[in-house]
């Protein structure tokens, strides 16, 4: 089939110059229904040839293109088929998809062609392309290669409970492996991969797809001359790059096409498999040939392309390269670097174009290598031989354009394809690397790169198949190689002049970019197939090559110590050369090494070990080493030797191998350890401060060479390296070299004086801590000399929760991993959670309020502290110093705790796990003269409290005596020495080598080079005397001084002897007698003025062995004389069992005593010696003269203790302050701490209140010349708004079902109220009727604190010019309070006079009810009248009008304005009462919607209602009722003609019944003047009370049914004639039934229509229930505006009995014990009049309402009472479920799935943070939200971020998450991935403040969003 159309595609003339042709006019489904029809007979050829002219003329690649491109010559030379068909750009294109879908479809429907297509999918693997930011999974558990990803549907569809997974946002883009068993486990597929479905799926009708196999090739062909047409070879000008975007754009439609196609399954991809790779057709289309113009032209185009890109067509280069290599192995020339000089390098037409202007980075020359390196074949000869080829060719040459890399990717689950694919790729890799050297986004080529690659790369198989038939790996190498030939330049390492070695330079993009890793990750992902680095391991000639590649980055990023001034610029290369090195070195290293575990793979580990010495032999020879390294140079990066090590680590641990087989001789070693000890030198040389003038940048490397990510690449190796040297060297050439190179040789001396050369005396200290440092961790660490992995990993667990306690998170990225995630531990694998749980307790999150937010800690267990706390591990693994220091406080602190030690400890010693046999050689060490002498000549000038010593040397010092004595040599045999013993050897230092026997050693005489001006050159020496060992390094660096010799004990060191000639001197005289260094005086005795001093010989007199020196540090470190006694003199068990815990934890002394216990356990001379030493001791006498000055340095440590230890009290004593202030300021409920108690408690007398200003510290009454006011904050708030009348809890919507509708909020609620009676009441009646407030009302708190408000405007006027950034804006009157810090906007002024006035009218006054009514009344007559005069302007009225004004903003314009004439004063009133209400009703909500806890209010002194009420009722007071609305007069007498007032307005006012009690209570007391006396307050609330029940009443009859309003119609009527009737509800009831059925109030059929239909039997107890709970809201408001106005406890009570405890409190109740019967709710009321006149009369207002608008006369009557206190919505405990739902969710207003969805916590909204599309005149969605939903505040999820944000007004914060993993951490961003989890308690604490309006108090991080969010 296919050759026929292959055949028919040939060479048709082009039939562009015809005119049109009967078939186009025949509509497009009958054609292509005919043309199917004459292909499918047997003889096809006719069909064919129609065909074809017809998809010539449809798909002619010339016209749309030349149009596209807007002239030029291209469109000229398009030909004259410029013009043919009109219409835009577009059409013709459009037009040819729509004929290629009716062709295909073959004359049906294009719709149900695909679904028949579908039908016969045949494919298990789902495939599923994604690209950037695209959020997948991946499971570690199923996964096999690191790289398996499965998409989101797959994912959930599988079942992974309990597996090891992680969710992500793709980063370069991906696919989905569910049903690849090549790259993960079958049980990790989902329900839809499970079958292999193959089996049962139909064979494909021949017919289906047949119009498909003749039309696809030519169309595929039309897109490739449209790429071949629209490419130019880019110029210099950028101008080219817009054009490819254009070409693109132009051929999206056609792409897509091509990407639909695929996801029509198996059948069609493989369809488009037998096109794509078909090379017949290519070759008949492509080639050019024929007559046809248009195809020619565009074969040149791409033969054009095809040079410029430095490719060339086989046929140009007679030696075909790509045949040979294909018969043998590969022919890889490599020629060794030596004679690469600048000058023999070729450049060839690649590197021509980088030569643009590009050289000048990094400022050095770069080198060019002679290209014989390279393979010519690979990098240069491309012959595409397909259109899969072609089109991969394109795909690359426009920059990897995201469709078509989708495209190509859509296709791999078919499987021929997918290897095809893959050998393409493999075949353009060389060229790929060139485009992406090139491109300008090298980012996004290196994502899409990646994104193809993995796909290809992580299948074993196909990558073992790509690299035995492709030359996978040569390709891989060699073009890395060659990446990297293009930035290298002349290494100035060792010899700047002759060096022949050439770095990659740093400086340079391609490694600042880090553009390479595209190619090295890729390498890295194929060695981690077995097979595949097999294949690498056995090659000898990709391991050279590979190492020539290592070396280019052996010695990069030399740093040179600056001597002279500070750097000019520090550069920042460090960073890339550390990245280079660990991407492109040590992940591939670390991936062979895992192929490397096992003894038949001992091969591999001889070749690479092999090929890496012969690597480093010719660097040193490359950079003219011999055996000194240049001074003040040191470079971080040696890969070769850390190559080495690794190898020869595995070969130990995993390989049996013996280690003397695969190592050099003596003299490469010599020469492998200098740079490593270079490096460690240079370390504590960066800590000690000695290359400041490098900048910090040269510290920011010392940081990255330990940090965890490098460690185990860098310092790891190069300490092992060290180690396995030390144990095959001499040990003291080993030693000298080390305090050589530390620069610490002439501080060894035992004079008080020395000269240093090379070393300023400030930096000696810490050079010597460093050395010795160094030595304890070469000697003690185990990790690759006999540990376990998985003592490894518990010995780093333990080092880091050390130093602090961590997060899981944490711990996992700070413990080092293999960089290579293939091979060994996997971070979260099973052993780090089995040895975690060992060494760390889990600390779950703790909560303060108003704290911080915790996260779940691990801190490790008593245990650990007591017996695995490793100080040497601590310091090693140390970013920060301080950590070390941090780490000895927790084990100090651990240590008092425990009560095992109570002073300062010094860190502990720790038995080290065994060392591994080969390295036994180590501890040769211990076991030198060399050391020895060290540290007898340390021991000694600690002793002589010499300068420059620390306790810190001491405590390394013992620490290595220690060492010594736990890992001495065979027993010495215990022979007797006779007495004179001491004598014997008295000539040299110490007779043998062995640290027990040198221990007990006497040194009598020591000759010592000192400055002239030393104390001790005043001696004559004795007679025999050993030279002071180092003092004759420094002869070294002056003249050569004669010095004689003695040839027979230096023959023990002939090996170094020849290698060193300074070192011999030492050896030799290490051994030597004195007396053969006779060193001539110095001539001159005078030395010049500020010269050195001279230096002379002096003798000191010693008599001192190690022992006695310990012995003589004990009684110094103890301060009592003969303070040491042997503890086996009183108890001899201590010989035989010798573990003694007591000696585990402590300091010096402890350490000294468990010294010489192990001394004299191992010696029986030592142990005597001990004894003789203890009997004849008496105290040391230090020279007087230092002792004075040198006290100091060891008194140092304990007064910088002690000092430490004052600042831990101090700050201790802070924090608790700080602590109580915070809980009085954080509404935590303990007001008794409050600190000043600003508001002071009023007296007995009448006093007036004192305030103290915090601000001038001046306390006095407030005045009205000058007022004081309360620091407060307003805010709006619509907290009272979210109430809802359920208390079933509202939860976040995650499905589209559920959603949330605001219209049970109690703030819906109250605006429908409203608007009902706007309707039919008149509007300035119904603005008294009700109160708003509800959504938007101000909230004012305060802290407590007040100042004069003088005083705040000259401290807001400074906060105006400081100029230091705050995080609130001064400009709109926000600052924080002087003294508390916490967060206000305004003053609230203190109105004069007593506090709590009233006290003086608790006493009840015998007036009745009637005279008490009067009064009122005539006092709400005289309004004008105040006891400030409000005529003359005081400051303080002026203050209180400012503060009203600020009231007034606080809120929106929206919330304030409900009147229907804008602007009436009716508005002002209802603001003002409604913002008390707001206040009283928040407080309640705070007290948990009761008051049934009663005590004073929850903000304690901090409470500013009375304040507040003093402003509200100045302004309320300046509105007058007229008397004739006075709601009063209704409720207190009964008014005459009540038919001619209703009739007579067009607008009635509000019936009495419908008026919200609360509210006329607050308009009633509002417009008293103030101060108001009790017992007026009490009669207004009696006489509401009785409006109020009657209400319930009301209320009560709508709600029952018929039968039951009869019947207790009939029951009230009886009882009626009763005493106090007035006060039994059953009379009453009936009285209200009666009169409103009066009016058409029942009629309306029943009650079902308002959802009130209760089926409760109304008994009466349930009655009675419900009248309570109808008046409880305004009982409670009205204590607690009692409680406020006269102070007075509220009294807590039970909730049951809440109504009697606040009714009698408010003084309705008489007392109760007369009433012997239960008690009723009735017994309250006290009526002015009787009830039996007023009722009706307040009925009569309803019924006549009735008449006119009977539909809602009983909305109106019941009011709902009982709200639920306000919550943010329920989460789901699973936040997948959030996301799922919502990161996909598309945005109400502009339909696009937003980049930041968020959703509201309070509502369900769902909003896009920050995005553009919902922007209101400049407000973000989010922003306007906030001001809609809440007044301001908002808190919304940050859906991708799982963090909650909270919006303030202008300004936002960040809060944190309440979503926790299982780990109690946040994963913010969602970084990690792992499941979290809802934190109950978090959001508790946010609901809290969310409720107590805390937000500005708790949270610091406040930052202004400028309406942007």
């Amino acid at each position: 089939m296919a050759a026929a159309a292959a055949a028919a595609v040939g060479g048709q003339p082009s039939p562009q110059s015809e005119p049109p042709q009967p078939e186009l006019g025949r509509d497009k489904a009958a054609t292509a229904a005919h043309l199917k029809a004459a292909l499918s007979r047997p003889d096809n050829r006719a069909g064919a040839e129609e065909l074809q002219a017809l998809l010539e003329r449809v798909l002619n690649a010339e016209r749309p293109l030349a149009r596209a491109e807007g002239g030029g010559e291209e469109a000229a030379a398009g030909g004259g088929g410029g013009g043919g068909s009109g219409g835009g750009p577009g059409t013709a294109e459009e037009e040819a998809l729509e004929w290629c879908k009716c062709l295909l479809a073959g004359g049906g429907g294009y719709e149900e062609f695909c679904a028949a297509v579908r039908a016969y999918d045949p494919a298990a693997l789902c495939g599923l392309v994604w690209t950037a930011n695209f959020v997948a999974y991946r499971c570690r558990t199923c996964g096999i290669s690191p790289c398996m990803s499965l998409c989101a549907e797959c994912f959930h569809q599988g079942d992974h409970t309990g597996h090891d997974f992680n969710m992500f946002r793709s980063q370069a883009g991906g696919a989905c492996d569910c049903g690849d068993s090549n790259v993960m486990r079958e049980s990790g597929f989902c329900k839809r991969h499970q079958i292999k479905s193959s089996s049962n799926i139909p064979c494909v009708p021949k017919d289906l797809l047949m119009m498909s196999e003749f039309v696809l090739p030519r169309f595929i062909f039309c897109l490739i001359q449209y790429l071949r047409e629209g490419y130019n070879e880019p110029a210099v000008d950028v101008q080219s790059e817009k054009d490819l975007h254009k070409v693109l754009q132009l051929l999206g439609p056609q792409i897509s096409f091509l990407e639909d196609l695929t996801k029509m399954g198996g059948a069609m991809r493989s369809v488009l498999t037998q096109v794509l790779t078909n090379q017949q057709n290519y070759k008949d289309l492509s080639s050019g040939l024929g007559e046809n113009a248009c195809a020619k032209k565009s074969h040149e185009k791409y033969l054009i392309a095809l040079k410029g890109s430095g490719l060339a067509f086989p046929e140009d280069k007679l030696t075909c390269g790509m045949q040979d290599q294909a018969a043998g192995t590969s022919s890889l020339a490599v020629s060794g670097f030596a004679g690469a000089t600048g000058t023999s390098g070729q450049v060839d037409s690649s590197d021509e174009e980088d030569q643009d202007g590009s050289q000048g980075v990094g400022k050095r020359k770069r080198v060019k290598l002679s290209s014989s390196v390279k393979d010519q074949s690979i990098m240069d000869v491309l012959k595409h031989k397909s259109f899969l080829e072609e089109l991969l060719f394109w795909t690359i040459k426009y920059e990897f354009p995201q469709k078509m890399v989708t495209f190509l990717l859509n296709m791999l689950p078919d499987q021929d394809y997918k290897i095809a694919f893959t050998k393409t790729f493999v075949q353009h890799y060389a060229f790929i690397m060139k485009t992406l050297k090139k491109s300008h986004e090298s980012d996004t080529m290196s994502n899409r790169i990646v994104h193809i690659s993995v796909q290809l790369f992580s299948n074993e198989e196909l990558a073992r198949q790509v690299t035995e038939e492709c030359q996978l790996l040569d390709i891989m190498v060699t073009v890395l190689l060659y990446m990297m030939e293009s930035c290298l330049i002349k290494s100035e390492l060792q010899d700047e002049e002759n060096s022949l070695h050439v770095v990659v330079n740093c400086g340079e993009a391609l490694l600042k970019n880090n553009t390479y890793w595209p190619l090295v990750s890729d390498f890295i992902n194929i060695l981690s197939h077995q097979s595949v680095a097999k294949k690498f391991l056995e090659d000898h000639g990709l391991l050279v090559t590979w190492m020539n590649f290592v070396s280019f980055f052996q010695g990069m990023n030399l740093n040179k110590r600056e001597l002279n001034e500070h750097v000019e610029f520090e550069s920042q290369t460090y960073y890339a050369a550390f990245a280079a090195e660990l991407e492109a070195c040590a992940q591939p290293m670390w991936g062979l090494l895992s192929h490397c575990k096992i003894r038949e793979t001992q091969e591999y580990t001889r070749n690479v070990v092999r090929y890496c010495l012969e690597a480093l032999q010719d660097w040193f020879d490359a950079i003219n080493f011999v055996d000194e390294p240049a001074p003040n140079q040191v470079t971080f990066h040696l890969p070769l030797h850390r190559y080495y090590a690794m190898f020869l680590s595995k070969a130990v641990k995993c390989q049996e191998l013996d280690l003397d087989s695969i190592l050099p001789d003596q003299e490469m070693l010599m020469k492998l350890m200098i740079h490593p000890l270079q490096i460690q030198a240079s370390l504590s040389e960066i800590h000690s401060n000695m290359w400041v003038r490098n900048g910090l940048q040269i510290k920011g490397q010392a940081m990255t060479y330990v940090q965890s990510h490098f460690c185990n690449s860098m310092i790891d190796p190069d300490i092992y390296l060290l180690q396995v040297c030390a144990s095959r060297l001499d040990p003291d050439y080993f030693i000298s070299s080390v305090f050589e190179r530390f620069k610490v040789v002439d501080l060894l001396t035992m004079a008080s004086q020395h000269q240093n050369t090379i070393l300023d005396s400030e930096h000696e200290r810490s050079m010597l801590e460093g050395a010795l440092t160094f030595l304890v961790i070469l000697l003690s660490l185990r990790l690759h000399l006999g540990m376990t992995d998985d003592e490894i990993l518990r010995a780093e667990m333990v080092a880091q929760l050390c130093m602090n306690d961590r997060t899981h998170s944490s711990l996992l990225d700070l413990i080092p991993e293999n960089p290579n995630p293939k091979s060994g531990i996997i971070p979260g694998s099973y052993s780090f959670e089995s040895v975690l749980s060992a060494v760390a307790d889990f600390k779950a999150p703790v909560f303060e309020p108003g704290g911080s937010m915790q996260q779940g800690m691990y801190t490790p267990k008593a245990e650990v502290w007591d017996r695995e706390f490793d100080p040497v591990m601590v310091i090693l693994r140390t970013v920060y110093r301080r950590d070390v220091q941090s780490a000895m406080d927790r084990y100090t602190a651990f240590l008092k705790q425990s009560g095992k030690f109570l002073g300062n400890p010094w860190p502990p010693y720790k038995k080290r796990t065994p060392l591994h046999p080969s390295y036994k050689g180590l501890m040769r060490l211990l076991h030198c003269k060399t050391l020895h002498i060290v540290l007898f000549t340390l021991l000694y000038k600690i002793l002589m409290d010499h300068q420059n010593l620390s306790e810190h040397v001491l405590c390394m010092v013992l620490y290595l005596i220690e060492l010594g004595l736990e890992n001495s040599p065979e027993e010495e045999p215990d022979e007797e020495e006779p007495v004179g013993g001491q004598e014997r050897c008295h000539d040299s230092w110490f007779p043998g080598s062995n640290l027990v026997s040198n221990m007990r050693h006497f040194i009598n005489y020591v000759r010592v080079r000192v400055p002239e001006t030393a104390p001790e050159v005043k001696r004559e020496p004795p007679a025999s005397t050993s030279s002071d060992n180092f003092a004759s390094t420094q002869s070294s660096r002056r003249p050569k001084v004669l010095q004689r010799e003695n040839s027979g004990t230096a023959q023990v060191f002939s090996l170094v002897a020849e290698r060193r000639k300074k070192f011999q001197e030492i050896i030799n005289r290490n051994s030597g007698e004195a007396n053969q260094v006779v060193r001539p005086k110095t001539l001159s005795k005078w030395s010049a003025p500020g010269s050195a001093p001279q230096l002379t010989t002096a003798i000191l007199e010693i008599k001192e062995s190690i022992l006695s020196l310990l012995i003589k540090l004990h009684h110094k470190l103890s301060g009592k004389q003969n303070s040491y006694y042997p503890p086996w003199l009183d108890d001899l068990e201590i010989l035989i069992q010798p573990e003694i815990p007591k000696y585990c934890h402590g300091d010096g002394m402890t350490a000294v005593e468990r010294i010489l216990l192990k001394a004299a356990l191992q010696s029986r001379l030592n142990k005597r010696i001990i004894e003789e030493i203890c009997r004849k001791v008496t105290p040391p006498v230090p020279p007087k003269k230092t002792s004075s000055a040198e006290k100091k340095t060891l008194d140092k440590e304990e007064r910088r203790q002690k000092a430490r230890e004052r600042q831990q009290k101090l700050l201790a004593e802070f924090a608790s302050r700080q602590k109580s202030f915070m809980e009085t300021a954080m509404d935590v409920d303990s007001p008794e701490t409050d600190i000043a108690m600003e508001i002071v408690t009023p007296e007995q007398q009448v006093s007036e209140a004192v305030y103290d200003c915090v601000i001038c510290g001046q306390s006095g009454p407030s005045s009205e010349e000058r007022p004081t006011g309360l620091v407060v904050l307003l805010q709006a708030s619509s907290v009272l708004g979210q109430c809802r009348n359920s208390t079933e809890p509202k939860k976040l919507p995650t499905t589209e079902e559920e959603q949330i509708y605001p219209w049970d909020t109690c703030a819906a609620v109250h605006d429908v109220r409203l608007s009902l009676l706007q309707r039919f009441f008149k509007d300035s009646s119904c603005l008294q009727a009700v109160s708003i407030g509800w959504e938007g009302g101000v909230y004012v708190q305060t802290c407590g604190h007040t100042l004069h408000i003088d005083c705040h405007k000259s401290y807001m006027e400074s906060l105006r010019n400081d100029q230091v950034l705050q995080g609130f804006s001064v400009e709109k009157g926000e600052f924080t309070c002087p003294l508390c810090r916490q967060f206000a906007n305004s003053v609230l002024p203190c109105y004069p006079g007593n506090n709590v006035e009233n006290s003086l009218w608790q006493c009840h006054s015998n007036k009745s009810m009637q005279e008490l009514i009067k009064e009122v009344e005539e006092l709400q007559e005289q309004l004008g009248i105040f006891p400030v005069s409000i005529s003359s302007e005081t400051n303080l009225s002026k203050e209180m009008e400012s503060v009203m004004k600020d009231i007034k903003n606080t809120t929106q314009k929206k919330y304030t304005d409900y009147s229907k004439t804008p602007g009436s004063p009716d508005n002002d009133f209802l603001f003002m009462y409604s913002v008390a209400r707001t206040n009283l009703e928040l407080e309640l909500i705070h007290r948990g919607g009761n008051l049934c806890s009663g005590g004073a209010s929850t903000a304690g002194k901090r409470s500013c209602l009375n304040q507040l009420f003093h402003v509200l009722a100045m302004h309320m007071r300046l509105y007058s009722i007229d008397s004739a609305y006075n709601p009063w007069k209704k409720l207190t007498q009964l008014l005459q003609d009540m038919n001619s007032q209703l009739c007579n307005e067009e607008q009635p006012e509000v019936p009495v019944l419908y008026r919200d009690v609360s509210s006329l209570l607050l308009i009633q007391i509002l417009t008293m003047p103030q101060p108001l006396h009790k017992e007026h307050f009490k009669c207004i609330v009696k006489v509401l009370f009785t409006l109020l029940y009657t209400q319930a009443l009301a209320a009560l009859s709508v709600k029952c049914s018929e039968e039951d309003r009869l019947a207790w119609k009939d029951l009230g009527t009886l009882k009626k004639n009763m005493c106090n009737s007035e006060k039994s509800w059953e009379v009453l009831l009936s009285l209200v039934i009666s009169e409103l059925s009066k009016g058409k109030l029942y009629l309306e059929g029943e009650t079902e229509e308002l959802g009130m239909v209760n089926p409760i039997a109304w008994s009466p107890d349930n009655i009675e229930r419900y009248l309570q709970q109808f008046c409880l809201p305004f009982l409670r408001i009205t204590s607690l505006l009692q409680h406020h106005l006269f102070g007075g406890d509220l009294p807590s009570c039970q909730e049951e009995e809440e109504f009697t405890v606040l009714a009698s409190c408010l003084g309705l109740l008489p007392s109760f014990s007369e009433t012997a019967h239960p008690f009723t709710s009735a017994s309250c009321l006290d009526w002015p009049v009787p009830a039996f006149d007023i009722i009706p009369q307040w009925c009569f207002e309803v019924t006549s309402f009735s008449e006119r608008h009977a539909e809602q006369v009983k909305v109106l009557l019941i009011q709902e009472s009982k709200w639920d206190l306000p919550h943010l919505l329920q989460l789901p405990e699973n936040y997948n479920t959030i996301f799922q739902y919502y990161h996909r969710k598309t945005c109400s207003v502009c339909t696009k799935v937003p980049k930041d969805p968020a959703v509201c916590l309070v509502c369900g909204t769902f909003v896009c943070l920050k995005g553009l599309c919902c922007k209101q005149q400049s407000y973000c969605e989010c922003v306007l939200h906030s001001q809609n939903c809440g007044a301001g505040t908002g808190i919304f999820l940050l859906i991708n971020a799982s963090v909650i944000i909270i919006i303030r007004g202008h300004r936002f914060c960040l809060w944190g998450s309440v979503y926790l993993d299982a780990h109690g951490e946040e994963d913010r961003d969602l970084r990690r991935g792992k499941p979290l989890y809802i934190c109950k308690e978090r959001y508790k604490v946010l609901e809290q403040q969310w409720v107590s309006h805390t937000f500005d108090h708790i949270n610091k991080r406040w930052g202004p969003h400028y309406n942007g969010l």
